[in-house]
């Protein structure tokens, strides 16, 4: 995204503003996730901390959003219009976990 020009960028914005604003229009925002910052720390078992995370692959989480939806085939067509796809991107569903 650092190569993107102002323009570009406000253009993408105006994109994940159009997409998430849909799916709050539709009542089926749960959470608008903060994007996450690409440093932070790993507590393992046994009270170990480490720098990280460190993704080991190309691909990195740049943010998320809960959406309510009634079945993961549901919250998979929400899912579709995310602008990620449009620069060859891709998007995880996910259930929340609930223990």
């Amino acid at each position: 995204m650092n190569s993107l020009s102002p323009g570009e960028i406000q253009a993408m914005t105006k994109k994940w503003q159009d997409w998430s604003g849909g799916i709050a229009a539709q009542g089926k925002m749960g959470n608008a996730g903060i994007r996450l910052a690409q440093e932070g720390k790993v507590l393992k078992a046994g009270g170990v901390v480490t720098d990280g995370p460190f993704v080991e692959i190309r691909e990195m989480l740049a943010s998320f959003i809960v959406v309510k939806a009634d079945s993961l085939e549901e919250a998979t067509t929400l899912a579709h219009g995310c602008p990620v796809l449009d620069s060859n991107g891709s998007v995880e569903i996910r259930p929340v976990y609930k223990p």
